[in-house]
């Protein structure tokens, strides 16, 4: 996100940051990955080595492998316990991180040092109930036009799970 919150401009990330890229997949390598279906559709594609579970309200179906669909988050993350997942990841859109974030117990973010054009905003979250764990700053350099900071929470308190 950057330093208002900003996480997308027009179905797309604002930014080009391929060692973010890189951590992400190193990160979700294996996993489930819940994406919303505008998130899914602005990818593309499954992503290789996860298997992804497509947020929708509608009945579409996407035929490929390792995409799963649930009609909400809590349907998702029965895929999951099902699948006997130990970590999950939510991937966006701003809907899903906001139905996402009273569960979360854990949260890799990447806060871009710099304020983007967006029209997609991570939602409003209390810092006070997250510690941060871990931190690794990035400075601008040929590959990347923007410095921005590996920034790992967990929750203070675990959050209530229904």
């Amino acid at each position: 996100m950057d330093e208002r919150g900003g996480i997308g401009w027009r179905n797309r990330l604002p930014w080009h940051l391929p060692d973010d890229l890189k951590r992400f997949k190193q990160l979700t390598m294996g996993h489930y990955l819940i994406v919303g279906r505008k998130t899914y559709e602005s990818i593309g594609q499954p992503l290789r080595g996860r298997k992804m579970i497509v947020l929708s309200r509608s009945k579409r179906e996407y035929s490929q492998p390792d995409v799963l669909m649930a009609k909400n988050l809590e349907s998702a993350l029965d895929i999951c316990r099902q699948a006997k997942e130990n970590e999950v990841f939510i991937a966006g859109g701003a809907e899903v991180f906001k139905t996402a974030l009273p569960v979360a117990d854990k949260m890799y973010l990447t806060k871009v040092l710099t304020i983007v054009e967006a029209d997609t905003f991570f939602p409003p979250w209390d810092e006070s109930e997250w510690e941060i764990v871990y931190r690794f700053d990035h400075p601008v350099d040929e590959r990347h036009a923007f410095a921005f900071q590996f920034i790992d929470y967990v929750r203070r308190k675990p959050p209530i799970l229904s």
